[in-house]
């Protein structure tokens, strides 16, 4: 089904709007749509337009927040095991297409935590950030019952993205006037962003990728999030709610309920993908959180190996009480693994719909709600 705009908001706010909320997040793994296809299964299927899931059309508002360094793309190297290219941030990266359809990336523009304040440039606000032509088309779309989304850099994501992971966790403890200072440039053209395309366009929804945690645990801890995280967070949270905004989502893979108070208090209220293998279970975090925080996916995609049976443990184990009747979007914690069998995924399908009191499949349209 298509939800309008403010029906997804009251939603997302715990307001039952009398149907709950099921949809496919990601989509298939990148074999797996070959190995339906060499199975017969039809296209409306393997394309996700066959089962109904729930969307709410959206679009990303055109401000552009994130790095701008004047590189141009390439690719070195295309075959049909790789892609070798060169990034927007002058990194060499790779795909394996066997496996992936994320280019990981082999270097990094920062090599040294004093190379910050060269890379800080490609952060400073400029009126060329803001598509105003865009944005009135926008407008429209979004008298129509569209969803806005306001995307701003990840704290963690977009500084792993500069160093990697071990300079980035390094200089957390070693430099941090330095991080703070390239924070604040993000927060000051985030901000200006909003307060200009906001004039056009009402803004729905904050939105950042962090991607901090594995299954162990994130890999920050709540003082870094208060040090760092909190001051952009919130600064631009209160700029985006000047302007509309109601929700302020996040998506991270991995257990981050270690930092999740932190995460409130920046402002964040809407949670995805919650991976059960991390630890993300959606029916405690409901216990624990209540109306804080709308959580999305929290169904384990591993499940679907184990037949009937295993999909109808997992889905009674997800679907409660507590989880039921707003501030859930219920879909799978991330893409379909490859080996998923076509049957198991039908059955999934027909078996959540019908415990969420959904009508049968009926072979309509279908829309990623993965934001």
């Amino acid at each position: 089904m298509i939800w309008s705009r403010e029906r997804y908001i009251a939603h997302c706010l715990f307001e039952y709007t009398g149907r709950e909320m099921f949809v496919e997040m990601f989509g298939p793994l990148v074999q797996l749509e070959a190995e339906w296809r060499k199975a017969g299964v039809p296209e409306k299927e393997i394309g996700m337009s066959a089962f109904d899931w729930d969307y709410v059309p959206h679009f990303d508002i055109a401000a552009v927040t994130g790095a701008v360094t004047g590189i141009a793309p390439r690719v070195l190297k295309d075959n049909a095991e790789e892609t070798v290219a060169i990034d927007h941030m002058g990194r060499h990266t790779r795909v394996i297409k066997s496996t992936a359809s994320i280019p990981l990336p082999m270097d990094f523009p920062v090599k040294t935590v004093e190379d910050l304040e060269e890379v800080k440039k490609w952060y400073v606000f400029s009126e060329d950030r803001i598509d105003t032509a865009k944005l009135y088309e926008q407008r429209k779309r979004w008298e129509r019952g569209e969803l806005s989304i306001f995307q701003i850099p990840g704290v963690f994501d977009e500084l792993r993205d500069l160093m990697g992971e071990q300079l980035m966790c390094v200089a957390f403890l070693e430099e941090p006037e330095l991080i703070q200072e390239l924070l604040e440039t993000f927060t000051d053209t985030a901000v200006k962003c909003i307060e200009r395309a906001g004039q056009i366009v009402p803004v729905d929804c904050l939105h950042t990728e962090e991607d901090l945690a594995g299954k162990t645990g994130p890999m920050v801890g709540p003082n870094i999030i208060r040090e760092f995280f909190y001051p952009y967070y919130s600064r631009v949270y209160e700029a985006a709610r000047a302007y509309g905004a109601k929700l302020f989502s996040m998506d991270s893979d991995g257990d981050v309920s270690p930092i999740i108070p932190e995460l409130i208090d920046c402002g964040l209220n809407c949670l995805y993908p919650c991976q059960p293998v991390g630890g993300m279970d959606i029916a405690a975090l409901r216990k624990r959180y209540g109306k804080k925080l709308c959580l999305g996916g929290g169904i384990s995609k591993f499940a679907l190996f184990g037949g009937p049976e295993r999909i109808r443990a997992e889905l009674e184990r997800r679907i409660t009480p507590e989880t039921l009747h707003g501030g859930t979007v219920f879909g799978l914690d991330h893409r379909i693994p490859n080996g998923v069998k076509i049957e198991d995924y039908r059955y999934y399908v027909r078996l959540g719909r019908e415990m969420l009191g959904l009508p049968p499949v009926s072979g309509t349209g279908w829309g990623r709600m993965a934001f």
